[in-house]
């Protein structure tokens, strides 16, 4: 049993790469208008721009109001790509030492804190449960679901079936659901990154 959901793991992720990839190319054609103005700069430094420094809180109206929660955010990310780069492992198979299990912990721990924590947030402020949608909510449960899974099979087996369908799930919700902004975040900063270097916008030239 525990094979086929191995195998199962390596389905699903299959099948949401090629979702997300075939949304990409959707996206990339819809409604794209010509660009008739002469470029003001280059593109590339726009893009640079986008991964870099404007990846600063100080650079973002919102981050930069709410540090604690761009913090959260920042490690609450960085753990559920040690709990993937966790599950890959096992599905590879490849035998992870002590001493990287020990950080992927660590790592997975305070992924599970941020991540309880930015959905306690969610459901107690008035505003932003106001303009929350139950994808909202669901997302991070069930990524949390999976963090937690992440981080108890590297202590005992005894759920690893669980966390092998519950990684399943997740991988074939991604495409239909908000998690699928890790995809699209990539894609969006990069059209960013084009537009705004292009014309010459970013980055803003030092007076």
């Amino acid at each position: 049993m525990l094979e086929i959901l191995r195998y199962g793991v390596i389905l699903a992720f299959c099948v949401s790469v090629l979702t997300l990839c075939h949304l990409i190319i959707k996206t990339y054609f819809f409604n794209k208008k010509p660009l008739y103005a002469k470029p003001q700069s280059q593109p590339i430094k726009g893009i640079l721009y986008a991964f870099g420094k404007g990846m600063m809180p100080w650079e973002k109206e919102s981050a930069g109001r709410h540090l604690l929660t761009y913090l959260g955010g920042i490690l609450y990310h960085t753990g559920i790509f040690a709990a993937l780069f966790y599950l890959f492992m096992l599905v590879i198979p490849f035998h992870l030492g002590s001493s990287a299990v020990f950080i992927l912990r660590i790592i997975m721990f305070v992924g599970i804190f941020c991540g309880l924590g930015l959905f306690i947030k969610r459901s107690i402020k008035t505003q932003l449960r106001r303009i929350s949608c139950p994808d909202d909510f669901a997302s991070n449960l069930i990524v949390d679901v999976f963090l937690f899974l992440s981080l108890s099979d590297t202590y005992t087996i005894r759920l690893r079936s669980l966390f092998f369908a519950v990684a399943i799930v997740m991988f074939l919700y991604i495409p239909v659901g908000k998690i699928r902004h890790c995809f699209f975040f990539f894609y969006s900063r990069i059209l960013f990154g084009l537009f705004y270097g292009r014309r010459g916008v970013l980055p803003q030239k030092q007076r």
